[in-house]
């Protein structure tokens, strides 16, 4: 069993109460930061561990906060992104439910570190149930003297806010996430100028996704260099995966990054095989924005090294052989299991997400929602698969946000990994078509 920084005490009776959170050593890491540290000495060790971003993009968190702006007079802001809108993503849902004081740590700790005064947890729309326990855990936090005005006599003040989103996917991108914030429609800003200069009210703030600042306080407490040792290069720490699919044991697990992907699937600790003891035909290996990849490709990369559940391995190879690790959705398909559906449905979610606001994103998904209907449902034709990575391409960097990105690479990879099975689908559309129908020609030869 590896290292556990945010799942130690997560199924302890009544860790969601600030009695038993401090039993288990809550908030020591706010006494040590807010009376014997200074808010660069905090920076300074998040730079250290090489926390990474945990919401998708892997952006060195240390690195982000030093970015932040520091005008005399002028507020700042932490912003906590509980937007978990990534298909096939609900890790941070599981952690806010069952250890909320964990994330409020880790917002006091950090805001110490940025110097906030107010900071917020905008959360899914969908999620009032976990909003609630948010807002019973911050009130717990007020009485004990661990939020409000001076802060275990620190001379430090905070307030904590837990706001709802509308259920938007668009609201997970930093910039939506801030329009929304303020009331207005939630749709992504141009950069420059980046939020660590003019974010919420058009002040300097730090957005950061759940995992990743509850993860600060363990930094605190055990410094930033313990933290780096636990990886592998610059994959430092643990990481939430949400696995799901057809596996044997779906749920949250918090792995050491490094663990290879062969045993995370394969091992009874982790995912326990595959279901029914079934062929593994493809991994979605970081939420449904990431490239596909066979299952050749996710066990070993195209140099033929063992692949691992880190950010450097999965994309080993770019786009052509690797995926990326996303926001660490880990969606699993057999061999029953048909590409050219999973694709759609992925097309259908991206087009109904899309805010509109840039022509390539709006049109583009779509095109490729209603092309990819068309081959689905026995109506395709040859050139329509051309056009699919063509669509793909002029969407592919050409939107204000990466929602053009996610939408696009989904597509160019199934067709880069399984145009055999498009072509099946249009070449036998009333098979294709037929209750359970699934190609099985790639299999086949995998397996000879």
């Amino acid at each position: 069993m590896g290292i556990k920084i945010l799942t130690e005490h997560i199924n302890v009776p009544g860790i969601e109460t600030l009695e038993v959170y401090r039993k288990h050593g809550g908030y020591r890491s706010v006494e040590k930061a807010l009376k014997t540290m200074t808010p660069d000495e905090v920076v300074e060790e998040v730079k250290t561990s090489g926390l990474r971003g945990r919401g998708g993009a892997g952006f060195p968190a240390g690195m982000k906060w030093s970015f932040l702006a520091k005008p005399e007079g002028i507020p700042r802001y932490l912003v906590c992104n509980a937007d978990e809108s990534e298909p096939g993503t609900f890790k941070d849902r599981v952690f806010m439910e069952k250890n909320p004081h964990a994330l409020i740590e880790g917002m006091i700790t950090s805001s110490y570190a940025l110097g906030a005064n107010t900071s917020y947890i905008y959360i899914r729309g969908e999620l009032l149930f976990i909003l609630r326990i948010l807002e019973k855990a911050i009130a717990e936090a007020y009485a004990a003297g661990l939020l409000g005005k001076n802060i275990l006599g620190s001379g430090y003040d905070l307030d904590l806010h837990v706001a709802p989103g509308g259920g938007a996917y668009i609201c997970g991108e930093e910039t939506a996430l801030l329009e929304s914030l303020e009331g207005k429609r939630g749709n992504p800003r141009n950069k420059p100028p980046f939020p660590a200069v003019k974010g919420l009210f058009q002040s300097p703030t730090v957005v950061n996704n759940v995992e990743t600042i509850a993860s600060v306080p363990w930094i605190v407490n055990n410094t930033g260099a313990e933290y780096a040792k636990i990886g592998v290069g610059r994959s430092t720490g643990t990481k939430l995966i949400s696995a799901s699919g057809n596996i044997n044991r779906p749920g949250v697990y918090e792995i050491e990054l490094g663990v290879p992907v062969e045993e995370f699937i394969y091992s009874d600790e982790y995912c326990g095989g595959i279901w029914k003891g079934k062929q593994l035909k493809a991994v979605v290996p970081g939420g449904s924005s990431v490239p596909i990849l066979p299952a050749d490709l996710i066990m070993k990369t195209a140099a033929g090294e063992q692949r691992l559940m880190t950010y450097e391995s999965l994309s080993d190879g770019g786009f052509v052989s690797g995926s990326m690790l996303g926001s660490g959705a880990f969606i699993v398909f057999d061999e029953d299991q048909c590409i050219v559906r999973n694709t759609w449905n992925y097309a259908r979610f991206y087009h109904h997400e899309s805010c509109g606001q840039c022509s390539p994103c709006r049109e583009g998904t779509g095109w490729m929602e209603r092309v990819l209907h068309r081959i689905e449902h026995g109506h395709g034709h040859q050139q329509d698969i051309d056009l699919l990575v063509s669509v793909a391409k002029q969407i592919e960097g050409n939107t204000i946000c990466p929602l053009g990105d996610a939408a696009a690479w989904p597509v160019a990879s199934a067709i880069r990994h399984f145009r055999e099975e498009f072509e099946w689908h249009i070449k036998h559309p009333q098979e294709a078509i037929a209750p359970g129908a699934v190609y099985r020609g790639q299999l086949a030869a995998a397996t000879v």
